[in-house]
């Protein structure tokens, strides 16, 4: 297990340098600057870029580049809040998107597992066809369909949860952003645990373990379901960086201060070191949760690691 473990750390630290590389030259890359001011002349250009250090040979600018994102500075803001350093702007937003997307996150894991689980024991019931009828509403609806229709009944006509976001009240207007995002999360695990469940549960070693006596909870819980997960890991792992990176549409109609929409303003401003940085954090998040992700195949099936030629631990 641990030789599989530091393989999975290697290839996540390699593939962020790569990825970290990508960046810095699609930054050099992009057509205009983030100094446009007509006013400012060739003399005056030429003093700023001397000033954030976009004068000196590419390599040593790029090997500033990595010291300083891997050790967390990200340099400052152009356009947005000038001379700011990201990490400020940061402070304040991240948190917020990380606790609304793992709001959702975690209701969609559980409320899904559940109406999966449920939907597979009751194969061919109406608890099966709720749950197949939830699953195809929430694939197929996107998630500001979903924060439209809170907005409208939960916020206009009942007025039982704020419009917008308080900053003052988040956790109790966080609630409707976090209904919105969690049903793409609740069909997608609900539809995939079923599908698993009534496979492993039909299986031969299902059926046999049964004539065994082994009791329904520990049948369904440490046996058919622990076979069925790996599959759903698999789905919702992308799922998870998606969501704590928070949704640009979400964010935009709840008027939420999260990292999504400072993408979107940092975009339409020209404002690249924001957009890098923000760009290396959701790459750094989603290497991440792949790692956890390859490292709970081995917890959940120990097979994985051995085929991979970890027999010896």
């Amino acid at each position: 297990m641990k030789k599989y473990i530091i393989k999975r750390i290697i290839i996540s630290v390699v593939t962020l340098l790569v990825i970290l590389l990508i960046l810095f030259l699609m930054l050099e890359l992009m057509p205009g600057s983030p100094f446009n001011d007509e006013k400012l002349t060739d003399a005056q250009r030429a003093i700023i870029s001397a000033k954030y250090g976009l004068d000196q040979p590419i390599g040593i600018r790029f090997l500033h580049y990595i010291k300083a994102m891997l050790s967390g500075d990200f340099g400052v803001s152009y356009t947005i809040s000038k001379n700011t350093p990201i990490t400020t702007l940061l402070q304040s937003r991240l948190p917020i998107s990380l606790r609304i997307g793992g709001q959702a996150i975690l209701i969609g894991t559980v409320v899904g597992l559940a109406l999966g689980i449920i939907a597979a024991i009751k194969h061919n019931t109406i608890y099966d066809t709720i749950t197949t009828v939830i699953s195809v509403l929430g694939v197929s609806l996107p998630s500001y369909v979903f924060a439209m229709a809170l907005i409208y009944t939960m916020g206009f006509q009942l007025k039982w949860f704020p419009l917008l976001y308080q900053v003052e009240a988040p956790m109790y207007s966080s609630i409707m952003p976090t209904v919105s995002l969690c049903m793409f999360t609740v069909a997608t695990v609900a539809r995939f645990t079923r599908t698993e469940m009534l496979e492993v549960l039909g299986s031969d070693y299902m059926l046999l373990a049964e004539s065994k006596g082994i009791n329904s909870f520990q049948l369904i819980f440490k046996h058919a379901l622990r076979n069925a997960l790996i599959p759903i890991i698999t789905v919702l792992a992308p799922l998870v960086v998606g969501l704590m990176t928070g949704s640009l549409v979400i964010e935009k109609l709840f008027s939420i201060p999260g990292i999504g929409s400072l993408l979107v303003t940092a975009i339409q401003s020209n404002d690249y070191n924001v957009v890098v940085a923000l760009t290396f954090i959701y790459s750094l998040m989603y290497i991440g949760i792949m790692l956890v992700v390859d490292i709970l195949y081995g917890v959940i099936d120990p097979r994985i690691r051995l085929a991979k030629g970890d027999k010896n631990d």
